[in-house]
Parts: C-alpha cells; sequence; structure tokens
C-alpha cells in the first residue's frame, strides 16, 4: 500500500513539474513573439497617430497629438515622430484649431516633443514660433497657457529667433 502511495506521490510531482515546464515554454515563447513583434506595432501606431492629425473632426486631432505626446518618451521616439512628419502636422494642428482643447492637446504633443534638441529645431523650421505666438491665451484653462510658455521658453533657451 504504502509504495502505490509513493508511486502515485512520484507521478503527482512529475506531472506538476512538466505543469510548470510547459507554462514557462508557453511564457517565454509568448515573451518571444512580443519582443519581436511589438517594435513594428509601435511605429504603425505613430503613423496611425500622425495620420490622424489630418482628419477634419477634432476629436480625431486630439487623439492623434495625445498619442504623439505619449509616444515621446526618449529623443529616438521624438525624432521618429519628426521623421514622419508628426512636429509639422502638430503645429499646423495648433494653427487651425478652432477650440482651447484642441490648442491644449496639440501644445501638450508639442512640448512632449520640445524634450530633445533636434526636436525643437524642426520645430522651429516648421514655424512654429509664430503659431505659437498667435495662439489665443485662454481664461479657463491655464494649463494652455503653461505649455504655450513653457515651449517659447525652450525656443528661447535653445537660442532660436523669437520674432520669426
Amino acid at each position: 500500500l504504502t509504495l502505490v502511495l509513493d508511486e502515485q506521490a512520484i507521478e503527482e510531482e512529475a506531472e506538476r513539474k512538466i505543469g510548470w515546464l510547459l507554462k514557462l515554454i508557453f511564457a517565454g515563447t509568448a515573451a518571444f513573439v512580443g519582443y519581436q513583434f511589438f517594435p513594428y506595432l509601435g511605429e504603425n501606431l505613430m503613423q496611425q497617430s500622425v495620420s490622424l492629425l489630418h482628419v477634419k473632426d477634432p476629436l480625431f486631432k486630439r487623439m492623434g497629438a495625445s498619442r504623439l505626446a505619449r509616444f515621446a518618451i526618449d529623443d529616438e521616439r521624438r525624432m521618429k515622430i519628426v521623421q514622419i512628419g508628426g512636429a509639422q502636422e502638430l503645429v499646423n494642428m495648433l494653427g487651425t484649431a478652432n477650440d482651447d482643447r484642441t490648442r491644449k492637446e496639440a501644445l501638450k504633443a508639442l512640448v512632449a516633443l520640445s524634450h530633445s534638441d533636434e526636436a525643437v529645431g524642426a520645430l522651429h523650421n516648421a514655424g512654429a514660433i509664430s503659431i505659437i505666438r498667435s495662439t489665443p491665451d485662454s481664461d479657463e484653462d491655464a494649463e494652455l497657457v503653461k505649455h504655450k510658455l513653457d515651449l517659447l521658453k525652450r525656443f528661447e533657451d535653445l537660442r532660436f529667433d523669437a520674432s520669426t
């Protein structure tokens, strides 16, 4: 009787170990596939976010700008956004925005891009300074004014001509 119980215990232990081994193989495979797949997904989402800035609906423009602000977490990604036309489109969006919420999202994304000196140069070349200066201040939204002042200060700190 004890021999049968010992055999059952050994079998259960072996099954448990094999179960863990299969789980680890599955997790490793999922991690590998994710590591290979998600870099392309990120770049594709950036491109889609820039495409949203072309849409006439302000809601979609705000969604695109918000996504770009979240993507702009390091210099490499900021420059990728600039390369695919995101900086120019954000400047265009800011220039044509008719409401404070849309202006605020555009400014937020521009502030996120402005953490890279090269991106600030691209924004300057896109005519951002004059558009930022001409953006009306908001009585209801102090954050909009703060983003606007932060951007103008960033251009000034990097010695870009603020009169253009």
